[in-house]
């Protein structure tokens, strides 16, 4: 609730304009400060937390509850009513709630009702979490699974006596990220209420669910939900990534860190699929905790100069099939002379010996870190790690 009214007070002073909040069954959610405007349905809303029936039928018969954007509702002297802006607070096909400006002393600047209609997104969302407002499956389980991914022991304790989690079960975590770069409110909404619909149909599981700014996490108990199963749920396409299960709830957030790595390697990594698990990310579980500065520099110059791409491939592929000859000519259709000129290359420019053990160690894991930080981007599939 403290979010919604801040993001309220917010909006308000942007635009120098009290408003009102309330949900798809006109009940007040939140309002701002009265500075301007005010008439009787305003005053009695605020009062009552709700507005009338027969204000209701006025404004819906005004169309307020098919409209898809801004809309202007007229007076009605007879019932209190000044004129009003109505802004749907909508997500997809959703009706979540109305936010409600008085029209009148002046009335409202176009430029400000497309302000208001820009603030919608990030007001679903906060009014989403809201309407979920019900015993422990809103603010509580929210703030218990918060604590439970940060390591507080206590949170399980508290989740397993409320009944949200059964006391004597393993627990897996998975994370989902969406493909886009730049995650917003509309499409944390939109990964938030796939989480929910999957949470009805896995009940058996005692799933619990939490949105973070760019990943989403889904903790049940047992083994994971089946990977195609939570991508079919997801109403954008998104990468996943699944933690080792546990021994109970308190030892979540061990899962969930393998989970959000491996979310992120897949990511990274897109020959890996769509779905990585934790424990068969091979050399890339180590990877994670390295930092991607620490490569071989007889790479750098070649990582900088897209020219150098195909001996890259070519020096990875090799690395990855155990440096036989055979086998890369095979997996590149290379012809060996071809193959034999492109490592001599990569040893005169990279100034390092392949006959090196240390030195093929090396190269190897440095091309996988420059994998992870996007500095390499091959064009072929990764082949086995």
């Amino acid at each position: 609730m403290a979010d919604l009214q801040r993001a309220v007070d917010e909006l308000a002073a942007r635009l120098e304009r009290p408003l009102l909040l309330e949900d798809r069954h006109q009940r007040v959610v939140a309002y701002s400060e009265q500075n301007g405007a005010m008439d009787d349905v305003r005053r009695d809303s605020i009062l009552r937390r709700h507005t009338v029936p027969e204000v209701r039928r006025w404004l819906r018969a005004a169309g307020i509850t098919e409209a898809t954007g801004p809309l202007r509702t007229p007076g009605a002297p007879q019932l209190g009513l000044l004129p009003r802006v109505c802004v749907p607070v909508r997500h997809a096909d959703g009706l979540l709630g109305f936010l409600w400006f008085i029209d009148a002393e002046p009335p409202m600047p176009e430029p400000a009702v497309a302000e208001a209609a820009r603030a919608v997104p990030g007001l679903a969302l906060a009014l989403f979490h809201e309407s979920l407002a019900s015993g422990l499956a809103s603010q509580r389980e929210l703030e218990a699974v918060t604590g439970l991914l940060l390591g507080e022991r206590d949170a399980a304790r508290q989740l397993i006596e409320a009944g949200a989690f059964p006391q004597a079960q393993p627990v897996t975590v998975q994370v989902a990220r969406p493909r886009t770069a730049e995650p917003d409110d509309a499409l944390r909404l939109a990964l938030e209420q796939g989480l929910l619909a999957l949470r009805r149909r896995l009940s058996g599981h005692h799933p619990l669910h939490l949105m973070r700014y760019d990943h989403a996490v889904l903790l049940t108990a047992g083994p994971p939900v089946p990977a195609d199963e939570l991508h079919a749920a997801m109403p954008v396409p998104v990468v996943v990534g699944v933690g080792r299960p546990r021994a109970e709830l308190a030892l979540a957030a061990e899962s969930y860190r393998e989970a959000r790595h491996a979310a992120e390697v897949t990511a990274r990594v897109p020959g890996l699929g769509r779905t990585a698990e934790w424990a068969r990310l091979g050399v890339y579980r180590m990877l994670t905790q390295l930092p991607d500065q620490e490569l071989h520099p007889g790479l750098e110059g070649l990582l900088a100069d897209a020219q150098y791409l195909p001996l890259l491939e070519t020096l990875e592929t090799y690395l990855d099939l155990a440096g036989s000859a055979v086998a890369t000519s095979k997996a590149l259709r290379l012809h060996r002379t071809s193959l034999y000129y492109r490592l001599q290359r990569v040893e005169e420019l990279a100034r390092t010996d392949l006959k090196d053990g240390g030195e093929r160690l090396a190269l190897h894991l440095s091309l996988k870190l420059a994998r992870l930080s996007g500095r390499y981007l091959p064009r072929e599939p990764p082949g086995p790690s």
